[in-house]
């Protein structure tokens, strides 16, 4: 059965990750991309799903790990009554090349270790046909329909669709182990060069956060944070994965169970913001050409989600030939979400390139044209009911936050005519950006208990709603938005985190409940600094802080009832609002001034939208 979500970390190479647990499995890799099929799925199920296990054989071995510096080369040391062992796991980085790195180095005394490799294709659908090549490097070769592994490193022996070994590994003793994924029409690749390629990751990782700007507290969580994100960004699309996993339940044994290693425009564009507020420019303009390839054509066809090199058709199923994290079904693979109305993500992508401009990289005649044509969409479909936020498989609202990001894609275009002399229909926009707000305030906003509501037909509140504040359409210390806070703490609040709203309601059409959702917390750090409530935010911050596992990682929610991590992982939403409410404790220290995005001042109040 699959370990804790908290209990894995993750390694990647940029293309994709493995979920390495504390027991040393890697229960969970896609090759060769995040959106793969599944060759490790144990994570979904059971080891025969597929896994590579290697660890003592002592049950009774201690372990602790942590990654190496500033990369994702993660370091587990074994205690054993025997001896001690480190095994260092990773994912090189190379030019289409999908390898995995194990190395065994003895420390002290000697250690028994074991090998049990189960590789399973197409989401544990299909075990591959298995040979030994007999070579030198001991090659195990497993092909099945368009995919291949070869493992090299030492001798395994089969034993009901396993491959399994022991070993000793003595004082100073090196056993290198590799995994090597290939199309199963090409040749089969060449061996890894380990110490190089370790090398090569280790530098790669580390010049990359050697830019890193931060000045405040929590500079090593925002850090692995960016480190995150930066690991679900395909190295050669600029796509953002939302996380590196399908399915994990956000209720344990429920159905509320999705695919998020797609891109969502939201999160993409948040990560613009929060990798340009930290000194890392090249990532904004990649990620730019890469929403204006995603984006190119007719502005009637965009998506709220794409795949990681733009590709619109992701077709939500269900897979039975994984059972689901701790039976948690079903397994999809795909995202309906794909095909709703969210009226929200053009606002999204107007405030990530806005701060683009802000932040001093140039515009071009593609990408403010694509802008404009973004806008001219929004004037058709801009006033119509959606799914909201939060995906809603229930009947299309009309969602105050929705209509909120509305206003706010008019907003910066506004101030992009006006602030950087782009040309557009700037009348035009200034009226609807004022039309927006007389609507909003006159039926979004419940003046008996002083806050803004869910939607427009509702008293309820909902965590989405702190946002009002960080896109400016409020000031964070306005009597309505502090009302709206007051109403938030006494309706969502669940064992001190924040759920995203009250699904007894029935509002999203979906059976069962779920955990707080941790980026929700974190808007309400930023809400508590930016409004002057700085004690009330570090309590939360370090709270929040105190969730992450050994190694930094968030998942989407978290269980306080058993101090568990829930929902996909890492989950880059959580990762992007710590950053945001790390930038907003720095400022109302008195750091950090000069940073763009994350609830910068860069993002001002215009009350009268005239």
């Amino acid at each position: 059965m699959a370990l804790g979500i908290e209990d894995y970390a993750l390694i990647s190479d940029c293309y994709t990750g493995a979920l390495v647990g504390k027991d040393g499995s890697i229960d969970w890799l896609c090759l060769p991309r995040y959106d793969s099929g599944s060759v490790f799925g144990a994570l979904l199920g059971t080891e025969d799903h597929g896994r590579w296990k290697l660890a003592p054989t002592d049950e009774n071995a201690t372990m602790t790990r942590e990654y190496r510096g500033s990369t994702f080369v993660l370091v587990t040391t074994w205690t054993t009554s025997t001896g001690v062992v480190e095994v260092i796991d990773a994912m090189p980085r190379g030019d289409h090349r999908a390898d995995l790195v194990r190395r065994v180095r003895g420390v002290s005394g000697e250690v028994e270790m074991r090998v049990d490799l189960r590789m399973r294709f197409a989401y544990a659908s299909s075990v591959p046909w298995v040979r030994q090549l007999h070579d030198e490097h001991h090659t195990l070769q497993a092909v099945a329909g368009p995919d291949a592994l070869v493992m090299r490193g030492i001798p395994l022996k089969a034993t009901d669709h396993a491959h399994e070994a022991t070993f000793t590994v003595r004082e100073g003793d090196l056993v290198e182990l590799t995994l090597s994924w290939y199309p199963s029409h090409k040749p089969v690749p060449d061996p890894v060069d380990v110490e190089a390629d370790l090398r090569m990751a280790e530098k790669w990782w580390t010049d990359w956060a050697s830019t890193f700007r931060h000045r405040g507290a929590y500079s090593d969580e925002v850090l692995r944070s960016l480190l995150l994100l930066r690991a679900l960004t395909h190295a050669e699309t600029g796509g953002v994965a939302a996380a590196a996993t399908t399915s994990l339940p956000e209720k344990f044994g429920g159905s509320r169970n999705w695919d998020y290693r797609y891109v969502w425009l939201r999160d993409a564009s948040q990560t613009l913001s929060a990798m340009l507020g930290h000194g890392y420019k090249d990532e904004v303009d990649h990620w730019r050409w890469w929403l204006l390839r995603a984006l190119a054509g007719d502005p009637v066809d965009v998506q709220i989600m794409y795949g990681l090199s733009g590709e619109r058709f992701l077709p939500e199923y269900v897979v039975d030939s994984l059972p689901g994290y701790h039976g948690a079904s079903p397994v999809r693979i795909g995202n309906a979400a794909a095909t709703q109305f969210q009226a929200d993500v053009i606002g999204e992508v107007m405030i990530a390139l806005h701060d683009a401009r802000l932040g001093g990289i140039p515009e071009n005649d593609f990408s403010w044209s694509l802008q404009c044509a973004l806008m001219g969409q929004l004037d058709k479909v801009g006033a119509r009911r959606d799914q909201g936020i939060w995906e809603i498989r229930g009947p299309a609202r009309d969602f105050t936050h929705s209509r909120v990001m509305v206003w706010a894609a008019y907003d910066r275009a506004v101030r992009g005519a006006e602030e950087f002399g782009l040309e557009g229909p700037v009348a035009h926009w200034r009226k609807r950006r004022a039309a927006l707000r007389h609507e909003i305030e006159h039926r979004g906003y419940d003046a008996r208990r002083n806050t803004f509501t869910q939607h427009f037909e509702t008293a309820e509140v909902d965590a989405s709603l702190l946002q009002l504040s960080q896109v400016g359409f409020v000031a964070p210390d306005d009597p309505r938005m502090l009302g709206t806070v007051e109403a938030i703490e006494q309706d969502l609040m669940h064992h001190g985190f924040l759920l995203r709203y009250r699904s007894e309601t029935g509002l999203d059409g979906l059976q069962g409940t779920e955990y707080p959702f941790l980026a929700c917390s974190f808007w309400l750090v930023e809400q508590y600094a930016r409004s002057g409530r700085l004690d009330a935010a570090n309590d939360l911050m370090h709270r929040l802080c105190d969730l992450a596992n050994d190694v930094g990682m968030l998942s989407e929610e978290y269980s306080p009832t058993s101090g568990r991590q829930a929902g996909n992982t890492p989950q880059a939403l959580s990762h992007l609002a710590l950053v945001r409410a790390a930038d907003a404790i720095a400022r109302a220290e008195g750091f950090a001034d000069e940073l763009v995005g994350g609830g910068s001042p860069s993002r001002r109040i215009d009350a009268t939208d005239q």
